[in-house]
This record gives structure tokens, C-alpha cells and sequence, in this order.
């Protein structure tokens, strides 16, 4: 149920910090232009918890412009309030769409790349990759959910998943949710960046476990046996681990495995690199609960990392086919570290339990990082 709309405060209410000398209506929102008392953070920080009490997201701008874009003030401070509702309003069909041409990529990539079927000429036999779908299709919402069930839970306003389709091996790029609230403090920050990757790992086992208990796919293993080169996606621990406690251990040495197994392997990259500790990224929610505004430092050395593990692998390590990854995120870490973590209303630090649960989570992450996670081998 999404938080029911109150009544806006007053201008009366906070006069002691906002002179506010007018107050304008424009459809839902509520304006407050005047000047402050107290400095710009502190106000917002003031004013935050009243406004929340009443149903309202509160915004604190200089310059404000309506929707026609004329200027509302031209350096003046205005008070944006905005109503919190976490309700779903019709079909949400950005996201449907999405989630429907997704379920075609990774039903193409899964049926090209792993189950090795003749699309072109027999299309309908597509099908025969529906486990893959659910496998990939499994993780990657699960992950999301966990976020945006964590942030209805807290109030915080989140759209819904959208999965973002590509015909690659894997059939997409992952998916997000886009959180439109403020976050209230270093707990609901905490909750919401780690119940995606925890949630997601939950399920990337369940599916890795029923993968390595299926017989491979007789057309991918004669289709590997007449190539002359191979992809293989190497094994990190957890999926080593997991092999372990179902007594698949040899199917796993031997490289014969289930698609669906792959579905777990995606879940495992997946997570590892959304706990990367820089940003807005799922590791970077979690760290900037954990330690404060230490976490910026910690997160300028991330893309370091990145860039001196791409390098190793090009000149030091037989891992040529992964640079570009590592590369790559180390860009992308650039950019994330640049823009900053998300900040919130009450920096109060956390309790004890989140502390140790945060720990546990960067160690699952850990267990799912292999340095070389895809190379092109020769087969003899």
C-alpha cells in the first residue's frame, strides 16, 4: 500500500528556519518561495521529517521553473514538496514492454548460442530454450525485486524493474529500478542496497543447484565437439561451492553442464559487480550505510583496481579475452565515483547487526569474482 496523501504543511509550521512570502499550487505540488534562516543542507535536513509526516517528498531549489518552464524565482529559495506515494498508477507499460523483449533476447540468445537450435529455418523450436529464459530471467528480477520490495517497505518511491534486452550470450544487460524518493536514513539505505544482491544470490543458487542436476544439452556438446575454438565461462567459488554440496563436482570439472547453470553464472557476475563499493551501485549503497562519507575514498581506489587488474591480466596473466571487462568497469567506476553516492536525510550510523550483515555480504560477493571470467580456448 502506497503512503496516503496529507495535508502540506503550513508555512507557519517552519517559519523559525523559512521565511516563506508565497505559496502557489501547481496540480499536486506544493511551493514555498522564500528565504531561509539556516543554511540550504540543514534546512532540507530540518524540514525533511515534517514533510514526510505529511505525505510529501520536500526538494529545496534556487530558480525554480513551472512546467511551462517560466522562472517561478530567480534566486530565491523555493521548497518543492511533492506527494510520496509508492502506489502503482495504470499499467506500467515502459516496463512491460522491456520485460516482454527481454523474455525474446534471452529466448534467441539461449536458443542460438546453448541449445543450438535452427531458428531461421524452424523458429517455433525456440521454445526449447524456455529453461534458460527463467534461469536468467529468474536472477535477474528476483535481484531487482529485492530492492523495490525493500523500498516500499521504507516509503521510498521506486518504479518497477526494467530488464534490458540483448542478443548476446547472455540475452540481456541486467535490469534496474529507478528510485525517485529521498532516501530517510542510513538504514533504509542499508535494507535497499543489500536486498538486491542478497535476494538475487538466494535465487542464483536455487537455480545453479537444479542446473548442475540436469543432464547437459546433447546438440550444444556435439556442436562443441566439431569447433575448433570454444567460450568458456570460468567458475567462480560459490559456483564451485554449490557443486560441492549437490555432488556435481565432476560434471562441473569435466565443463558439461546444463544451461540453466549458466542462468546461476550470470546471477554470480551479476552480483559481484553491482557490489562493487563505488556510486550508487548496490555496493555503494551499502558502504556509504556502513562507514559514512569515508566511503567517496574508498571508492576513487575501485576504478584503480579495475584498471590494474585489466592490466595484469594483458601483460602479466593468459587472460587477454577479460581485459575488456575490467576495462570497462573501470570506466564505468570513473563515472560512478565522479557522480557520488547516495546521500541520506539522517546520517546517523547503523547498528550492529547491519554492520555484521554488510560484511557477509561483500564476503558472498567476494565468492562470486573469478579474475578471468570468460576466455576463447582452442580445442584439441
Amino acid at each position: 500500500m502506497g503512503r496516503s496523501q496529507g495535508t502540506p504543511p503550513r508555512a507557519e509550521e517552519f517559519a523559525s528556519v523559512f521565511d516563506a512570502y508565497e505559496v502557489r499550487t501547481e496540480d499536486d505540488t506544493v511551493l514555498y518561495v522564500g528565504e531561509p534562516t539556516i543554511p540550504g543542507q540543514q534546512l532540507e535536513q530540518e524540514l525533511w521529517p515534517l514533510f514526510r509526516e505529511r505525505g510529501y517528498e520536500l526538494s529545496v531549489q534556487r530558480g525554480y521553473k513551472t512546467d511551462e518552464g517560466l522562472p517561478l524565482s530567480r534566486g530565491e529559495y523555493v521548497l518543492v514538496a511533492e506527494p510520496n506515494s509508492t502506489k502503482i498508477d495504470g499499467i506500467p507499460r515502459t516496463n512491460l514492454l522491456l520485460f516482454v523483449a527481454t523474455i525474446f533476447s534471452t529466448l534467441f540468445a539461449g536458443a542460438i548460442f546453448w541449445y543450438q537450435v535452427p531458428v531461421f529455418s524452424e523458429p517455433w523450436r525456440a521454445l526449447e530454450a524456455w529453461p534458460f529464459v527463467v534461469a536468467v530471467m529468474g536472477v535477474l528480477g528476483v535481484h531487482e525485486l529485492g530492492h523495490y520490495v525493500m523500498s516500499r517497505y521504507h516509503n521510498v518511491q521506486a518504479s518497477l524493474p526494467y530488464f534490458i534486452p540483448l542478443p548476446t550470450y547472455i540475452g540481456s544487460m541486467g535490469a534496474v529500478i529507478k528510485m525517485r524518493g529521498k532516501i530517510p536514513d542510513r538504514k533504509a539505505l542499508f535494507d535497499i542496497g543489500a536486498a538486491g544482491p542478497l535476494a538475487g544470490l538466494a535465487a542464483t543458487v536455487v537455480v545453479t543447484a537444479i542446473g548442475l542436476q540436469l543432464d547437459p544439452i546433447p546438440a550444444q556438446q556435439a556442436a562443441v565437439g566439431q569447433a575448433e575454438t570454444a567460450v568458456r565461462f570460468n567458475h567462480p567459488p560459490l559456483l564451485e561451492l554449490i557443486a560441492i554440496a549437490t555432488g556435481a563436482t565432476e560434471q562441473l570439472e569435466a565443463n558439461s553442464i546444463h544451461p540453466v547453470v549458466f542462468g546461476g553464472w550470470v546471477g554470480m557476475l551479476v552480483t559481484l559487480l553491482n557490489m562493487l563499493p563505488v556510486g550508487q551501485l548496490d555496493g555503494g549503497h551499502i558502504l556509504r550505510a556502513m562507514v559514512g562519507k569515508q566511503q567517496e575514498r574508498l571508492a576513487a581506489i575501485v576504478p584503480a583496481v579495475l584498471f590494474g587488474l585489466a592490466a595484469y591480466l594483458l601483460v602479466v596473466a593468459d587472460g587477454v579475452d577479460s581485459v575488456g571487462i575490467w576495462a570497462m568497469w573501470g570506466l564505468f567506476a570513473v563515472g560512478l565515483a565522479y557522480a557520488g553516492p547516495a546521500d541520506p536525510i539522517d546520517d546517523e550510523g547503523l547498528d550492529r547487526k547491519r554492520m555484521a550483515l554488510g560484511v557477509v555480504t561483500f564476503a558472498l560477493a567476494a565468492l562470486c569474482f573469478t579474475p578471468i571470467p570468460v576466455e576463447i580456448v582452442e580445442l584439441t
